[in-house]
């Protein structure tokens, strides 16, 4: 049987169930990886299971979120995962060294390979052949026990890849177009895989932004094939022994298949406040900005800066603009500057910013009130820059250079110059040292945890009751983010190590009320939570589901989930539940009472629950759980579920 990338990557790694679209498979995994948003909880996790050391080929934790230091807080955690990494095996990534995608992919990922990563974006990797998810922080801690990783059996998706890109037209460009044209919830349920003739026209970096970005079309994961152009890549890094071909058989065929001619292309941007919301650059031309932001992980190569530095050199940015550069790793600021190149961005006006998440994350270079953002990073999610009514646009690296010219958004065609031609460096500059190796494991085991005074346990969870009666406590709408649900930046991220404090800043951009009525309702059984579709987009950290589950959510009622969050809840102990008819979402009020009963015999005998709205009558729900995530729930979540020792019998 003819076979595609994504297909050849599961069947290698499969460990259970079998290749049937919606039909729950274990995975092998082989590479983890973690960053200090998220791996504190990991660490924790790891810590609360006991285990001696990680079981995968290679793991990697990070620190590239949590970068500004106003107080004892982030640098205190830093200390906690670089104690861990040594206690657990793992490697660890210094501050200013980068973010965690595209350094991975330079140092430790490998084609082939499956991965895990408690990061959204660690799709990323399936830019050089690897299977690589995000997911949330407790999946990967048992992946890096040695346990399978879970995931129902994805749709694969072939995109054939035509015709050259046109000069300003760059691969952000490619990766806009598929979200024109199907949005934020194109991707659910699938595996990206691209190929054709116009695959070997992109480098692995532009791969990079790509693969990326599959994230915001809600894709499982996407893959590129191991070609020629990822054995250069490797080999620039001093890695090409680590290289192997890994493409499509010949006959190979697709779920769904759709076609992009490269050369069609135009520049695109995507309009406040979702990546799905693309248009034509020249659409929305003229409207004035105040910020032009280049860099993070999803235009992270020597490329994607460079290009702004020919494009700016001899010149000067409008007096209206900020431009803010933020290189993603400290090999990309090493090699703008062997080159001369950083010189000019900064000559030009630019702010050099350290290599790290930063303002992709809101962890500084907010914009101003009513003023527009443009930038490379691949969300727009309402509040997500760190200003509560941002108007942020997302845009190729030629066309925030543009329009940092000229002080509105600009179509980089209509600039008055050649494209600049951008070579990449002969030798990248390379330095090992910042990416800790992990210790023998007799010194390992001599290694204390260092838990600084923000570093809390995770509370225990009670297991599901057989009957609930719960209050409606929030009604939202489509497309919630985890952004919206519990907010990044430098307010809130600090205190991902402490479950009460980080707390009670969920649901703050939807209600700043949220938090206060919660508390009301925990002691008195919990509450309910109604939402529409793609509930929970976004971002894997578990903490938008852990905090809400640590205020009293008990189950949630929606249209339909996006993938990581809705493994959250469960992992959690959540009961996430669907609206058999859609119509019932309006019907539902906040404040209705909902009950539902018999819950340990229903689950497990079948998908359709009742549930009664008091005073409205009944109205039809549904789960998409598995056998396994049944126990798990009923269990009061994951951990529960692994302390009596579940895992090693599933």
């Amino acid at each position: 049987m003819a076979l595609n990338v994504a297909q050849k990557l599961m069947k290698d790694h499969l460990v259970s169930g079998k290749m049937e679209a919606g039909e729950e498979i274990g995975l092998k995994i082989d590479q983890t990886l973690t960053q200090d948003a998220t791996g504190t909880l990991v660490m924790l996790e790891l810590e609360a299971m006991g285990i001696d050391r990680v079981k995968t080929e290679a793991s990697a934790q990070y620190v590239d979120h949590n970068l500004i230091q106003v107080d004892h807080k982030n640098p205190d955690d830093h200390l906690f995962l670089e104690s861990a990494t040594r206690r657990f095996g793992v490697h660890f990534s210094k501050p200013g060294n980068g973010v965690s995608h595209p350094v991975h992919m330079q140092r430790i990922g490998k084609p082939g390979k499956t991965m895990v990563g408690s990061d959204s974006h660690t799709c990323a990797a399936g830019s050089i052949g690897m299977l690589a998810m995000g997911a949330g922080g407790m999946e990967v801690a048992l992946a890096m026990a040695g346990q399978p990783f879970y995931v129902k059996m994805p749709k694969i998706w072939g995109v054939n890849l035509t015709g050259e890109l046109p000069d300003w037209v760059s691969a952000k460009d490619v990766i806009l177009e598929l979200l024109r044209r199907h949005g934020v919830k194109g991707g659910v349920g699938k595996i990206i895989e691209f190929y054709g003739p116009g695959v070997s026209q992109l480098g692995a970096m532009d791969r990079h932004v790509i693969a990326n970005m599959g994230a915001e079309l809600g894709a499982t994961t996407t893959v590129f094939p191991s070609d020629e152009e990822v054995r250069k890549f490797l080999e620039m890094e001093e890695r090409g022994e680590d290289w192997v071909e890994l493409k499509a058989d010949k006959d190979a065929s697709y779920d769904l298949e759709e076609e992009i001619n490269l050369s069609m292309l135009e520049p695109l941007i995507a309009k406040p406040s979702s990546p799905g919301n693309v248009v034509p650059v020249r659409e929305v031309a003229g409207e004035p900005i105040y910020q032009a932001y280049i860099g993070s992980s999803a235009n992270p190569g020597y490329r994607d800066v460079a290009i702004v530095a020919e494009i700016l050199k001899g010149k000067q940015v409008s007096n209206s603009v900020s431009l803010d550069i933020n290189p993603a790793s400290r090999q990309l600021l090493s090699d703008m500057t062997k080159s001369g190149l950083l010189f000019e961005l900064i000559q030009a006006g630019g702010r050099l910013h350290q290599a790290g998440c930063n303002g992709c994350i809101g962890m500084g270079q907010a914009p101003a009130t009513g003023r527009n953002s443009l930038r490379t990073t691949p969300r727009n999610f309402p509040g997500r820059s760190g200003t509560k009514e941002d108007s942020v646009f997302l845009c190729s690296p030629e066309t925030a250079a543009a329009s940092a010219l000229t002080g509105k958004i600009t179509d980089p065609r209509d600039l008055d110059m050649e494209y600049p031609k951008v070579e990449l460096p002969d030798k990248p500059t390379i330095n090992n040292e910042l990416l800790e190796e992990p210790l023998p494991l007799e010194e390992a085991r001599k290694t204390e945890l260092v838990k600084g005074p923000n570093i809390s346990k995770i509370p225990e969870f009670e297991a599901l009751p057989d009957e609930m009666e719960l209050p409606v406590l929030f009604k939202v709408g489509d497309d919630i983010s985890t952004d919206e649900i519990l907010a990044g930046g430098g307010r809130v991220l600090p205190y991902r190590s402490n479950l009460e404090e980080i707390s009670k800043f969920t649901f703050e951009i939807l209600d700043g009320t949220y938090y206060e009525r919660a508390m009301e309702t925990r002691d008195a059984g919990g509450h309910v939570i109604i939402g529409g579709s793609n509930y929970g987009q976004g971002s894997s950290r578990e903490h938008a589901a852990l905090a809400p589950r640590y205020l009293g959510l008990r189950f949630v009622i929606v249209k339909d989930y996006a993938r990581i969050h809705w493994q959250n809840l469960v992992n959690f102990g959540v009961l996430p539940l669907e609206f058999v008819h859609d119509e019932d979402y309006d019907m539902l009020e906040q404040g209705d009472v909902l009950r539902v009963k018999n819950l340990h015999r229903t689950l497990p005998a079948t998908n359709a629950l009742e549930v009664e709205v008091k005073g409205k009558g009944p109205i039809e729900a549904k789960h998409s759980l598995s056998k396994r995530q049944i126990d798990v729930m009923l269990h009061g979540g994951l951990i529960n579920w692994v302390k009596q020792g579940k895992a090693k019998n599933s």
